[in-house]
């Protein structure tokens, strides 16, 4: 079955020009550009050219990067912001101005406005008229019947137009998957927006489409009175071919789901303990150092211990330790933490509590508990975490055991929890923190460092963990 999955939160993004925690590239660092790109007429100060050089290769390469047709350029780069400039009706330069910085500033959908090599020969699209959708959580920021609402008003603006009908289901696998994160969108527009992806339909370079990369969520929105725009049908119906105004459409599905499917209400997490102002930063060169937990972000790394992060970062020539409440307030200390970094998020966790942070920034609607991620009520703290992007899995560590939960299905493995050394031979003792760095797995317990081959499936060499931090 063909599943696409929808994550609300995900939906819109915005590329600011100075981040919290700037984005890296690991060892080799950020390309270095070509300043000329830079419009002579930009007001961007040569402080902060550099930072703006660097988001707009970041939005570049994901929205207009690795085509074919780019790869036989003499300089990508430019011809990539040509290809912005053209889609957005920019004045085509060549030449990161004002208004190409305005546009890259603004929020946007994620999926990119230039499409990557393809194993279709044509633009996919469903096989069929009836497609199941299912709302797998709620946000909350508004209540399940105003989500219910937002979502089919925004299905019904693609069903009042082709032949296609949509059934809700409460469990088990949907043709397309809803998922609901952090808070600043407009349900319904995103919605909307996004179900015309999944069912087959680019980004227009009409400005007054639904499909249009960019949108403005201030402006007030009336899902009754909202229709889409001529492009919009045009695109959809080229796809699917218009409904037939003498075939009614089927009878709607009751509005609330059966009893049993229906999943246990998530009780609200406690609130958690106002953290230190002001934490004692450990010494970083102590032998018997052990770390809480350890993380890659961007291509930097993170060193958890107690109220202290130390930020290794190829562009530092020192290690900086930072206090965790100054960046992330009411977190005091963290236990486990992994980062996905096709989804450019990092995931902390303390007790039976998680975060969700991207771009330096906690997402918002968060602390959740662990129980989303299929946890008992028996596991009350993740001793360490990772993730292992060529199986799309996080692998969570508790006791002697691994818990491995798979992103591709949002689901805990049926199977978990297993042994430790039954995935990872060699590795016999409880974790403490554990992360991937390159080809690489790192595990430590106590105040040492086992390096991992997994292909191998066996340790390579032992040293300690205040190695990492430039001490010897």
């Amino acid at each position: 079955m063909l599943l696409f999955w929808i994550f609300i939160q995900s939906l819109l993004l915005k590329v600011d020009v100075v981040d919290l925690l700037p984005l890296t590239e690991g060892k080799q660092g950020v390309p270095e550009l070509v300043p000329s790109i830079i419009s002579e007429s930009s007001a961007v100060s040569t402080e902060i050219q550099n930072e703006v050089l660097i988001k707009a290769q970041e939005y570049l390469n994901h929205f207009y990067g690795e085509t074919r047709s780019f790869k036989r350029m003499g300089n990508p780069m430019e011809e990539k912001i040509r290809a912005m400039q053209e889609f957005f009706g920019l004045n085509v330069t060549g030449k990161i101005d004002n208004e190409t910085i305005k546009v890259i500033q603004q929020p946007r959908c994620g999926v990119p406005d230039v499409q990557r090599f393809s194993l279709f020969a044509s633009k996919p699209k469903w096989q069929k008229n009836t497609i199941t959708y299912r709302i797998i959580n709620y946000t909350p920021d508004i209540t399940q019947a105003e989500v219910n609402y937002a979502i089919s008003r925004a299905l019904k603006l693609w069903s009042d137009v082709t032949p296609l009908n949509f059934l809700q289901i409460y469990s088990g696998d949907a043709d397309i998957m809803i998922s609901f994160g952090s808070k600043g969108a407009n349900i319904f527009l995103v919605a909307a927006h996004e179900f015309g992806h999944s069912l087959g339909l680019e980004h227009s370079k009409d400005a007054t489409a639904l499909m249009y990369p960019t949108t403005s969520l201030d402006r007030p929105i009336d899902p009754t009175t909202f229709r889409l725009s001529a492009d919009d049908i045009a695109g959809i119906q080229a796809l699917y071919g218009a409904r037939d105004p003498n075939v009614p459409k089927p009878k709607p599905n009751p509005t609330k789901p059966p009893m049993k499917p229906q999943p246990k209400p998530t009780l609200p997490p406690k609130k958690p303990t106002k953290a230190p102002l002001n934490p004692v930063v450990p010494r970083k060169c102590d032998r018997t150092l052990e770390f809480d937990a350890v993380t890659s972000m961007r291509g930097d790394l993170l060193f958890f211990k107690d109220g202290i992060i130390w930020r290794k970062s190829s562009r530092l020539r020192d290690v900086e330790a930072i206090a965790i409440n100054s960046v992330w307030p009411n977190l005091d200390r963290v236990d486990a933490a992994y980062e996905v970094p096709e989804r450019d998020i990092v995931y902390l966790f303390k007790g039976r509590q998680h975060w969700a942070v991207s771009g330096g920034r906690m997402l918002w609607g968060y602390p959740r508990d662990i129980s989303e991620f299929g946890f008992p009520s028996s596991v009350t703290k993740i001793d360490a975490a990772m993730y292992l992007n060529d199986e799309k899995k996080a692998i969570f560590f508790v006791g002697d055991k691994y818990w491995s939960y798979d992103r591709s299905k949002f689901r805990m493995d049926p199977k978990s929890p297993k042994k430790i050394k039954d995935k990872f031979p060699g590795i016999n003792k409880k974790v403490g923190s554990a992360f991937k760095n390159y080809d690489y797995l790192y595990f430590a317990n106590g105040p040492n460092q086992l390096e991992y081959n997994n292909r191998r499936q066996r340790v390579l060499r032992t040293f300690p963990n205040y190695s990492w931090l430039n001490c010897s």
